[in-house]
Order: structure tokens, then C-alpha cells, then sequence
């Protein structure tokens, strides 16, 4: 068995060269050698070989313009990539099957395969891991299909904790929320509001956090749920420099029901020096009454 994926490479690659006894390429011949081959090579543990007849068998598909089947060898490829380490082709992998399958249409495992890459990533390189949830979640929200990409919002925001770009993170969860109030999902919506002042809070920027809190009042349910009176007693033990009144806040059932890498950052607050935060909160707050007072 170990020379026969050679020779069905060879046997392939002959099929789709030219020449003066062979005036068109034979793809559907050769495609079928290559899976052949990629198949063998795999199971001989061959990553490398098996790696290339797969993208060899993915680019057949394409000749044959059988777009989904070449997302599926190219995800293969890419699979093997992965196997052998080289973080570089499974990023490129998996963003070609993506195209492939916009091709056929089909948003959804267009967002897995990119998805797929990025869990690869994580650990060997987060920023590219990063792009790719963020382009995964783009393509569900371009096709109304935010309920879907919720996994998604919440793995980036993880990537982004890890890497301690909270203002990043607060961010992508303002992004989960408002796709959240795009499919109604009310609960996920103030979740996200709420682990988006936390991460602010976690990272010192009091003002960010009630700039937040501000923002999302503007939606008078969120006022009235528990997670907005969770964030309305954690800012308040903020303004008073109250630390065992943020601490009991942190530990609230409500902050208990968020993700736990909300709850991890939730359960040291407050980070930093609570009565400096006061004191900036106070200054800012006594200068319009400053201005008002001219005459």
C-alpha cells in the first residue's frame, strides 16, 4: 500500500497535463485519484503527502465546478495543517473553503470552516484566531443569522480576555448584545450589556463602564432586569469606594449566571485603588455645576 498513493498522484497528474496525445485535461479522472490518494496517504499517516492531494483533489472539484465538494477536501487540507503544525496554511486552508462554500451560497458552514480555524489558532496565534471569529460572526450577521453566531462572540471575547485586550473584549460584547436584540433573545442582550461593564471595570476604566451603563439604559427593560440592577449596585460601590459592597455585588447570583470568563474577572474586582476612582468621579461630576455657576 505505501507506493500506491505515489503512483495514483502520478497516474493523476498526467490526466490533467497536455500534451500531443492528450489535447484536454481529464479532471474527473484525475480528481477521483487524487481522493484516492489522499485517503492513503492519510492513513499512512503521511500528513505532508496527504495534505497536498488534498488540495490537489480540492482544486479538481473546483475544475469540475463542484464548489462544495472542494470546501470539503480543502478543509481536509487544512485539517492536516493543523496536524503538522503549520499555522500559516490553516489559516489560508480554511479561509479558501469558506470562499468555496459563499460560492455554493451556504453561509453557515462558510462560518464553521472559518470557526474551525480560529479554535485551531488560539493558542499558536490569537490575533489571526481573532480575525477569524470575527470574520465568521460577519458572515452569519450578513445573512440575518446572529442567533447563530453566539458560540462565536463568546469564543473571540475569550481570545481577547487572554490576551488582556479587555477595551477589545467589552467591545465584541457590545457587538454579541446588539445582535442578540436583533433576534430578540432579551436575556443574552443584557448578559452581554452587563459582562461588558464588568470587563470595563476589571480593567480599571470606571468612566468606560458607566459610559456603558448610560448607553444601555437607553433600553428602559434592561433598567428593570437583574442585570441591570447588578451593574447599577457595582457602579454605585464604585462611586462610594465601597470594596465590600463591590465584592458582594460580585458575587451575586446574577454575575454567577454570566460565562466564566466574566466571572473570573468579576470575582477579584475591584482591581486598582477604588477611592482614586472617587475621587476622578467626583472631579468630573462637580464640573458642570462649576460651569453653571458663572454669574
Amino acid at each position: 500500500m505505501g507506493s500506491d498513493p505515489e503512483k495514483l498522484i502520478i497516474k493523476a497528474d498526467k490526466l490533467t497535463k497536455l500534451s500531443l496525445t492528450r489535447w484536454s485535461a481529464d479532471w474527473r479522472g484525475a480528481t477521483l485519484l487524487y481522493e484516492q490518494a489522499a485517503v492513503g496517504f492519510r492513513l499512512a499517516k503521511d500528513y505532508e503527502k496527504a495534505k497536498v492531494a488534498f488540495e490537489k483533489a480540492s482544486k479538481g472539484q473546483e475544475m469540475l465546478s463542484s464548489q462544495w465538494d472542494a470546501a470539503k477536501h480543502m478543509e481536509s487540507a487544512a485539517a492536516l495543517a493543523k496536524e503538522l503544525n503549520n499555522w500559516g496554511e490553516v489559516a489560508d486552508f480554511y479561509r479558501r473553503a469558506s470562499e468555496l462554500y459563499t460560492e455554493c451560497g451556504r453561509s453557515q458552514p462558510a462560518s464553521d470552516a472559518l470557526a474551525k480555524g480560529a479554535r485551531a489558532l488560539e493558542d499558536a496565534a490569537p490575533d489571526e484566531a481573532i480575525q477569524l471569529y470575527t470574520d465568521a460572526c460577519t458572515i452569519l450577521e450578513e445573512d440575518g443569522k446572529e442567533h447563530m453566531a453566539f458560540d462565536l462572540y463568546r469564543a473571540a471575547t475569550s481570545v481577547y480576555i487572554k490576551l488582556e485586550k479587555y477595551a477589545d473584549a467589552a467591545t465584541f460584547l457590545l457587538r454579541w448584545g446588539l445582535a442578540a436584540d436583533k433576534c430578540k433573545a432579551t436575556h443574552s442582550q443584557f448578559k452581554a450589556y452587563l459582562s461588558a461593564i464588568v470587563v470595563y471595570l476589571y480593567a480599571h476604566d470606571f468612566k468606560e463602564a458607566e459610559k456603558c451603563y448610560n448607553d444601555c439604559s437607553q433600553i428602559d427593560a434592561f433598567l428593570s432586569s437583574d442585570q441591570g440592577r447588578c451593574a447599577s449596585k457595582l457602579l454605585s460601590a464604585y462611586a462610594d469606594g465601597d470594596i465590600e459592597e463591590i465584592k458582594r455585588v460580585a458575587q451575586s447570583s446574577t454575575i454567577s449566571n454570566l460565562d466564566h470568563m466574566i466571572i473570573r474577572l468579576a470575582r477579584k474586582l475591584p482591581t486598582g485603588d477604588v477611592s482614586a476612582m472617587k475621587a476622578n468621579a467626583g472631579n468630573e461630576q462637580e464640573e458642570p455645576l462649576d460651569e453653571d455657576d458663572l454669574t
